[in-house]
């Protein structure tokens, strides 16, 4: 299992010290062979309660989703606003300096010409010119009863391809059921269904759409979705940093 364990909550040396102790080789592996790969331990304790404990202070969000009212499932959200607070701030751009690589390095295994660039800010800036100017990290809150329906969080033309969620509540404790799940479809297949266990703090990186996989003939794309499985008991509270802004 991977650990990225810190003394020193919300800054950005730290943030970028974490980042820097995950063997991210074992994370390209596993994004490579799963479209998914879990990160030990990326936020501590008292991180993961601060962030969900502030779901009901209205200062930090631009909007409030009801997921039923949409068809989602069931459960809600908020979509955090400009400036992100510094600790979502300082993650989001870190990991993005990382995963660029793989995003690059997928893309051109399928022959697709996009190529994105070393930092995030570059990367917000090709959003905005493309109109997508709203903030996309959010945090999700899920009762007794409450799911998310398997989907993928597309927001307009340009789409980073991989995206990271945190969960920030304790399995077993606050909450029972609520499994983070993935599919994965592949031409002529049927389905394949994953089951990602993680604990408080842990991180799971996953593919937002499709990720390469290699055949007789090359590369092709196989698509994914993910979701949240029937909370069972309790609460549960996640975090999820999405790279792309929206329209």
């Amino acid at each position: 299992m991977l650990t990225a364990t810190s003394p020193t909550p919300g800054n950005f040396a730290d943030i970028a010290a974490r980042i820097g102790r995950i063997d991210w080789a074992t994370v390209e592996s596993g994004l490579d062979g799963q479209g998914n790969a879990t990160v030990v331990a990326l936020l501590r304790q008292s991180e993961c309660r601060e962030l969900a404990t502030l779901y009901d202070e209205s200062g930090f969000y631009r909007s409030r989703v009801v997921m039923g009212r949409h068809g989602f499932g069931r459960g809600e959200y908020r979509y955090y606003d400009y400036p992100l607070p510094k600790l979502i701030d300082d993650l989001r751009r870190t990991a993005y300096a990382r995963l660029a690589p793989i995003a690059n390095r997928w893309n051109q295994r399928l022959g697709v010409a996009v190529r994105y660039p070393d930092t995030l800010a570059e990367f917000t800036h090709r959003c905005h010119e493309a109109g997508q100017r709203r903030p996309t990290p959010l945090i999700l809150r899920y009762g007794e009863g409450d799911y998310n329906c398997l989907h993928q969080d597309l927001y307009g033309e340009q789409v980073f391809p991989l995206q990271l969620a945190v969960l920030l509540s304790e399995p077993g404790r606050d909450f029972t059921g609520g499994e983070f799940v993935m599919t994965e479809q592949r031409p002529r297949m049927q389905s394949r269904c994953e089951v990602v266990p993680l604990g408080q703090g842990d991180a799971v990186i996953f593919a937002v759409n499709n990720r390469p996989v290699q055949g007789s003939r090359g590369a092709y794309q196989v698509r994914l979705r993910h979701g949240v499985s029937r909370l069972r008991s309790g609460r549960r509270h996640a975090l999820g940093l999405i790279f792309h802004d929206a329209t």
